[in-house]
């Protein structure tokens, strides 16, 4: 009989074991947090951290190149049944679009019992419809720097990050004249040519111009914004970049300015913590003002943006939801202490030893004077594609600033 009651209590507890891994529950997710992206520790993580306190769930995650995701993510829109339970997204116009299919699930209810962490206001770039709805969780907030290799610049003189377009110029002369590159720009990921661009024309026509152009409330038919495009092509022009710029990648470009190739790099303030990290001597800032008329220092490219959402059609959208934000809080702190982004989400932690360029970015943030979503995000799909096509053709100097304007008039207007 005890051997008998012993057989059934290991049976028991055996089916208990097994009963316990069938109900595990895994959630699906993609993002773009590859193996040299900046804010891959985090999501790592984040992951382990929901992992350990959710024993019943598990995140099956893949991540994709940035530019090879938004293919990915757009054409998975058009058949929902391929949608991950989570997937990364930005916010504005690019997660618009799927909210309008209504491919994304909405995260209202889901959103109550973190209130209190993240400030509604970190959600309105992800909020849609008369009643602002929510739709994506943000992860960190982000804007368009411009990272200074001070050591290059000692070499021919200057002890500070121009703050005037002229004295911008005038360091870059000289530069140039002593042989060194003055920026590494990603020809290859025209996003990153954004990075230079859309800051020039900020400065020139002001920041709430600019919002209303990509918003489709004003006209691209501006001879101010093909003077900022001429401006751009000047410095390319004058060997202000590096040539062989045009076909690399991101990630080659930064490891370029890391390794002193050039002596600025402009890009997201997501690069702070590598670019404090690394040896040498560097600042950040921000682009200089190019019409003091219209703009100012401090307006800048860029806001909540990186975020999570959940597909309406997962078969765990409640739980899916949930895990969004709780990975979200993750990842931001994280992300925060690690230098690859501002939080969205209201440090509850100790921050004392947060990188000092993060501390610098976050100090213009304060100091803003207004903002722009990045453009290919702040519009929607189909217009900015051609806005990026049209960008493209700048930097390899296919068209100037007049083809500029009037083909996005045309095309767009």
């Amino acid at each position: 009989m005890k051997k008998f009651l012993a057989l059934m209590l290991a049976a028991a507890m055996l089916l208990s074991v097994t009963s316990a891994f069938a109900e595990k529950t895994t959630l699906t997710m993609w993002c773009i947090a590859t193996e040299s992206d900046a804010n891959r520790p985090a999501y790592e993580k984040a992951i382990a951290e929901y992992e350990a306190a959710h024993p019943d769930v598990e995140i099956k995650w893949e991540a994709f190149e940035n530019q090879s995701y938004k293919t990915k993510i757009k054409t998975a829109m058009s058949d929902p049944s391929t949608l991950p339970d989570i997937f990364f997204t930005w916010a504005g116009a690019f997660c618009g679009d799927f909210v309008e299919q209504g491919n994304v699930y909405c995260l209202n209810e889901a959103y109550k019992p973190f209130a209190d962490q993240l400030p509604e206001v970190m959600l309105q770039n992800a909020s849609y419809g008369d009643n602002g709805d929510h739709y994506a969780v943000p992860l960190t907030m982000n804007i368009v720097a411009l990272f200074a290799n001070m050591d290059l610049l000692a070499q021919v003189g200057w002890d500070h990050v121009p703050t005037t377009y002229e004295d911008l110029t005038a360091c870059c002369d000289a530069l140039v004249a002593a042989g060194i590159t003055p920026f590494g720009c990603a020809g290859s990921e025209t996003w990153c040519v954004t990075e230079y661009l859309e800051p020039i024309i900020e400065k020139t026509i002001g920041y709430e111009e600019l919002n209303a152009i990509f918003a489709g409330k004003a006209t691209w038919n501006d001879p101010a914004i093909a003077k900022a495009v001429d401006t751009f092509q000047d410095m390319i022009v004058k060997g202000y970049f590096d040539p062989d710029g045009l076909t690399l990648g991101n990630d080659q470009v930064k490891a370029n300015f890391i390794a002193g190739k050039y002596a600025f790099y402009q890009n997201g303030s997501w690069n702070c913590g590598e670019v404090n990290d690394a040896e040498g001597n560097f600042q950040v800032a921000l682009f200089p003002v190019m019409d003091t008329e219209k703009a100012t220092y401090g307006q800048v490219i860029g806001g909540p943006s990186d975020s999570l959402a959940v597909a309406a059609t997962s078969k765990n959208a409640e739980l899916a939801a949930q895990a969004a934000f709780e990975l979200g809080r993750g990842i931001c702190h994280y992300g925060y202490l690690a230098g690859s982004g501002l939080p969205a989400w209201t440090p509850d932690y100790d921050t004392s030893d947060v990188k000092p360029l993060v501390a610098d970015v976050a100090k213009m943030v304060a100091e803003s004077e207004g903002m722009v979503l990045f453009g290919d995000t702040a519009m929607s799909a189909d217009p900015a594609n051609i806005y990026l096509n049209y960008v493209s053709q700048v930097y390899g100097c296919e068209i100037d600033g007049a083809g500029f304007v009037e083909g996005l008039t045309n095309t767009l207007q």
